[in-house]
Order: structure tokens, then sequence, then C-alpha cells
């Protein structure tokens, strides 16, 4: 008998004390001592099983025993089951979502006492304990490391972490784009715009631990940055050695960087950076610092990923990979784009499979031995990772791959790849979270940002709200039935 289930009939077979009934309190009291104690339980259990090293080559010998089904979301915290759902409740639907939308606008742009959440110590709270304690890691480097290790306790394997203060809007990189050149560095864009994005990064890098990854847009270094990447420029000259130095900083520190996917005005120069800095640093086979964003919904995505693969093969360097469906499906023309959701899952999963097993195809095309690839699989769609785990399974996995979910969204998903990590017939594959950090005031604005850029997803959300209720009523149940 598992140490979960002696555990609960101990206190299910524990005789009350002597004395009329239990009042409500005392079932209430009992429910959220038992909720702790679950917790406790698994996260001791997580904790002396949690993979702290990226996965190598995946085979394991399949045992024939049948286990006993445990319940993902039965590793989370009461506290971020209830706070789940009621946020995925109000994004779950159009008009509450637009209301919220609105209203967090308002608050995120008030400069008046009333409606600012900086001036106004009742919404900063509110705001804090909501929609930030469930999407964002905290202010400060302690309120981070909090986060983090409360996130190892339940079974991820650690965070995807990103600052959330960005330097360019929608409307500055059009404008910038469009702009004549302005592709000479001055000391002016050195201090006011280069140096901040640098200090950012450097600081967000040396809040990880070892195996951890730090998501970062280019954009983010300010005006000259963005002509040069709309232009398919290089970095200017300090901005390149900072980035040199940033990557060195990951290596030392065992850090991976994800460069962020951005609008399409820039993509083509997001590409030709990020394969400047991985030809330089992702030498070791093992391993790779340096990691390009692929979205699976661009047309373009199948050819730019098996040139990069052939550049990588060619260079004798590892392939870094980050594959997303996207997020600009609202912002960037609609030609860019597959047709139908339908194309878009098959393209992702087709990436996926190729790239797991280090095999040409139809998809990703290429010639000779398939070169040293790393994968983030970050993905909230249920059917793709369970086609990806069914490869890893199988043994036919050859290239190391972890999972990545958006921190607040999609538990259901790393909470049953968590479970079934613990299982004897299944191989053990990472779970991270992307995460953002900072103050109040750039957090909102940064939610603000992804809600707009990624309503569609977040409206389809409603398995992770049904999900989120089963597991609350399961609970309830459980807690009543120890106090019958």
């Amino acid at each position: 008998m598992s140490l979960i289930a002696r555990r609960s009939l101990l206190r299910v077979t524990t005789p009350r004390a002597i004395g009329a009934p239990l009042t409500s309190y005392q079932h209430l009291q009992r429910f959220w001592m038992h909720s702790s104690e679950l917790k406790n339980v698994i996260s001791h259990h997580q904790r002396t099983n949690t993979v702290a090293e990226p996965p190598m080559v995946l085979t394991t010998a399949k045992s024939t025993t049948i286990e006993p089904k445990t319940i993902p979301l039965s590793i989370l915290p009461l506290r971020m089951i209830i706070r789940s759902l009621i946020i995925t409740s109000i994004y779950s639907s159009a008009i509450l979502q637009n209301s919220s939308l609105r209203i967090l606008w308002i608050i995120a742009h008030a400069e008046n006492t009333i409606f600012s959440h900086e001036k106004n110590p009742i919404l900063k709270f509110l705001f804090k304990k909501t929609f930030y304690a469930q999407f964002c890691a905290g202010e400060t480097p302690a309120e981070v490391r909090s986060t983090v290790t409360s996130l190892r306790e339940i079974g991820f394997a650690g965070v995807i972490l990103s600052h959330a203060k960005e330097t360019a809007t929608q409307e500055e990189e059009a404008k910038v784009a469009t702009t004549q050149d302005i592709s000479e560095e001055t000391a002016h864009d050195v201090a006011a715009e280069i140096q901040p994005w640098v200090d950012s990064v450097v600081e967000t890098i040396k809040m990880t631990e070892p195996n951890d990854y730090v998501a970062l847009k280019f954009s983010g270094a300010g005006r000259l940055a963005l002509y040069n990447l709309s232009q398919n420029i290089g970095p200017s000259p300090y901005l390149s050695k900072s980035i040199h130095d940033i990557c060195t900083l990951a290596r030392q520190r065992r850090a991976h960087l994800l460069i962020d996917a951005e609008h399409d005005c820039l993509q083509e120069g997001v590409d030709k950076w990020t394969m400047i800095y991985a030809r330089s640093h992702n030498s070791s086979a093992d391993t790779a610092t340096i990691y390009g964003t692929y979205q699976a919904y661009r047309k373009v995505t199948p050819a730019t990923i098996s040139r990069h693969l052939a550049e990588a093969q060619e260079g004798g360097f590892t392939l870094g990979v980050k594959l997303v469906r996207g997020a600009y499906l609202d912002s960037d023309p609609r030609h860019c784009f597959h047709d139908t959701k339908a194309e878009t899952d098959d393209c992702y999963n087709a990436i996926s499979s190729a790239i797991i097993t280090r095999q040409w195809g139809s998809v990703v095309d290429g010639n000779g031995d398939f070169p040293n690839v790393h994968m983030v699989l970050a993905t909230h769609n249920a059917e793709s990772v369970n086609q990806a785990r069914a490869i890893c399974d199988a043994g036919r996995a050859k290239t190391g791959i972890v999972f990545a979910q958006l921190q607040g969204m999609a538990d259901e998903v790393g909470c049953e790849l968590i479970q079934s990590n613990s299982g004897r017939n299944s191989v053990a594959l990472p779970v991270y979270k992307y995460v953002v950090w900072g103050n109040l005031a750039d957090c909102m604005k940064y939610l603000l940002r992804r809600a707009y850029e990624n309503r569609d997803a977040i409206q389809r959300t409603e398995r992770g709200r049904k999900v989120m209720w089963a597991e609350l009523i399961r609970r309830c149940k459980m807690a009543l039935s120890f106090s019958g």
C-alpha cells in the first residue's frame, strides 16, 4: 500500500473524541488539514524523484506491472486549485474576458489614486493575490526563489524565467521598421537602452539554478536593435559583445537561453541573430545554451527549421529548438499562417516527431546524419504531449527533450506528465513552467499584452476549468468522507 493510502486509511479509521458531532468549523478544519497533509506527503515524494539533469537518450525496459492511476491535479496545493478555477472561469468566457481586460487596462495605465494599483493599497493587494500570483514569480529575487521552490516541490524540474519589462510595443516596432537608417550606435543608445536590457537579462540569469532556462527578446535592447532586426542586420558592436557575454554567463551557470519569437517584421532578423550565437556557444553535443523559437503556425517554419538543421550539420554545432504553435495570430499578416488549426497541429506534431526521433521526412527535410538537437516542447496541447510521450516510452527518442507550459495555465497537462514520470512504464521527462518576474506595473502591462496576443488560446481553457472543478469537488467529497 502506498504511503498516501496508508496515511489516508489512518485518518479514516482513527476514532473521534467522545462528544457531539463535529461542528461546521471542525469539518472545515479537517478539510484544510487533509489538503495540507496530502500536499506535504506528495511534495516529499516528488522531491526525492525530481529530475534535475537534462534528459539524455531515452530508452528503458518496460514493466508489465499495472499501477494504480493517480489523479494529476492531486499534487497541487488547494490555494492554486481555487485561484486557477476563478481565473480560468473568467477567461473561458468571452464576455467576462473582455470586461476584465478593459478593467485591467484602466488600472495598468491609471494615474489617479483611486484606480492606480501603485497608489491604492487595496487594488495592489487584490492584483498581487490573484492575477500576479497566478502568472508571475515575484518582485524580488527572494520572492522568485520562493515561487521556484514551490514549483519544484510540486514536481516541476525548474522554470523558464523571463523579466516582465519590455522596451517596445507593437506600435513602436512598426514605427522603427519604417524609419530611415539609424544603424549607428551612440553612447545614448548604450546607456539608455542597451545596458538596462543587458542588466535585466544578467540579473535574471543569476536567479536561475543549473538546467533552468531564461527567456529573452532581442527587441528589448531598444530602438537600434529593433531597427537592425527589422532590416535583417546583425547587432551593433556593443550589443553584440554584450550578448556574447550573456551567453558565456549562461554557460558558466549551466543555464539555457530561449530566444523568444517576435512579430513577423522582426522574425527573420531574430532567426539570423539566434544562429550567430548558436554557432559560437552550442559547441557541446550534450547540451545547448542557445535555443531558437519555431512557431508551427507559420507556413515557413518547416523550411526554416530544415535550413537551420542543415547549418548545424555543416557547422558541427548543436541546434536548440523551442517548438511552439505561435502567439501573434491577431497581429501579424494572416497569409503567414496555416489556413486551419488542424494544419498547425499537424505541422507541430510532424516537427516534434522528426526531431525526437532524428529522422528526416517530408516536413523536416534534409540529407545525411541528423545533427545534434535539444528541444523544449512548449505546448498546452494534450495530443502533442501524448504523441511525444509515446515516442519516448517506446524507446525511440534520440533527442534530449523537456516539456514546458505557461505558469498558471494547462496545469492538468503538466501535472499529468509529472505523475507519469513516476510510473514504471514511463521514461522520466522534465517538465518546466514559463514564468515572468518583475514589479507589479511591468507585470501588469506584460500580462495585458500577452492576454491580447493570446486571446483565442486563453478562451480555449474550458478543459482546464472543468478538471479544476472536478478536483475541487473530489477534495470536498474526500474531506466530508473523513468527517463522516
